[in-house]
């Protein structure tokens, strides 16, 4: 793509764009793989167009129109990607067995080295971070595709209603409409700024020194006390969801193939703005494998919200350990997850792994 002058030059002033637009992407799209195809695909077709690119606008503008263009596109084919508390069921009891469905195309986290923002700004961060939020992200997938492009790009990117009616080939009155439907759609979800209350950064470090130790040694009356009493818990594939944390602790106790202290392993990373680890269980030759990967919501007095992700090619994504030795002091360097994500590539834990 840069074979030429013209080639070097889109790169250079199109390549600062790249972790925004895959934010973007995710969030129309709700999957990061799918969101690193549509990146591309966006990045074909403006280096394709780049010599009828008369500047009417930037070139960041003219970009997210593509984007957007090739997202609605891709949407049209797909359908909404929901987490296990979307599919409408009651939550289940711990006891029951679990029941997996791999052919739903699940929610994906996003890990937050691929769109970290290149800015001091603290506010700037605060907002990127919040609207990336897996609550936020899947609430999204309840809108339809159009009313998801019309409030990010008005709420999120802060467009103005005419240029939002340019792009989608409709009114500003149009526009509007559509933005005070999918507003509405979210304040019934419950989603508003003012409700996200995070402890302060010292609570947050102990709070999850906790939640590594109650879970690398299975302690069950620990785990008890990790989670406030309306906590969720969900993880797919699996569509059962749990709801407080006695019944969360006992789904543990009762389906985590743990046996004691030392099966599992813990490797912090970041998702969606929020905390995340790499959970690791110990194998037959005492190498740790990927488990699962779960993203903590987390509350004034506890952890609120745990999605617990099954698909271990999320590992390779986030730049997690293929796999960690059985001595911990030999892995005290490679506990530290990659700041640079690959495309995942490996495949999906067995049924027993699970």
């Amino acid at each position: 793509m840069a074979d030429n002058p013209a080639d070097e030059d889109f790169l250079r002033q199109a390549d600062p764009y790249r972790r925004e637009l895959l934010a973007h992407c995710y969030r129309m799209l709700g999957s990061v793989h799918d969101a690193e195809d549509l990146v591309q695909e966006t990045y074909l077709r403006a280096w394709r167009a780049y010599d009828r690119f008369e500047g009417r606008s930037s070139l960041r503008t003219w970009l997210y129109r593509i984007a957007t263009r090739a997202c609605l596109t891709a949407l049209e084919s797909r359908g909404r990607r929901p987490l296990p508390t979307g599919l409408g069921g009651p939550n289940a009891d711990p006891g029951d067995p679990l029941v997996d469905q791999p052919e739903v195309p699940w929610l994906e986290p996003l890990p937050d080295a691929l769109v970290a923002a290149e800015t001091t700004d603290p506010a700037a961060v605060v907002a990127a971070r919040q609207s990336v939020r897996l609550a936020m992200i899947a609430a999204l997938q309840y809108l339809p595709p159009r009313q998801r492009a019309v409030l990010l790009l008005r709420d999120v990117l802060k467009w103005r209603a005419a240029e939002v009616a340019e792009l989608l080939d409709t009114t500003t009155t149009a526009v509007n409409s559509i933005l005070q439907r999918a507003r509405a759609q979210l304040d019934r979800a419950g989603l508003t700024e003012e409700e996200i209350v995070e402890p302060t950064e010292p609570e947050q470090r102990e709070l999850l020194d906790r939640y590594v130790a109650a879970f690398e040694a299975k302690d069950i009356a620990g785990i008890v006390e990790l989670f406030t009493k309306d906590a969720v818990w969900e993880m797919p594939p699996f569509t059962s969801w749990y709801r407080g944390a006695e019944a969360i602790a006992r789904l543990v106790d009762t389906h985590c193939p743990a046996r004691g202290p030392g099966d599992m392993r813990l490797v912090p990373t970041r998702a969606n703005g929020q905390p995340a680890f790499g959970l690791y269980m110990r194998g037959p030759d005492g190498t740790y494998l990927p488990f699962n990967l779960p993203v903590l919501t987390l509350g004034k007095d506890g952890v609120t919200h745990v999605a617990s992700f099954f698909d271990v090619r999320l590992f390779a994504t986030f730049g997690l350990p293929d796999r960690l030795p059985a001595d911990r002091s030999e892995s005290r360097h490679d506990d530290r997850p990659d700041s640079r994500p690959a495309t995942a590539t490996a495949g999906s834990p067995a049924p027993d792994q699970r």
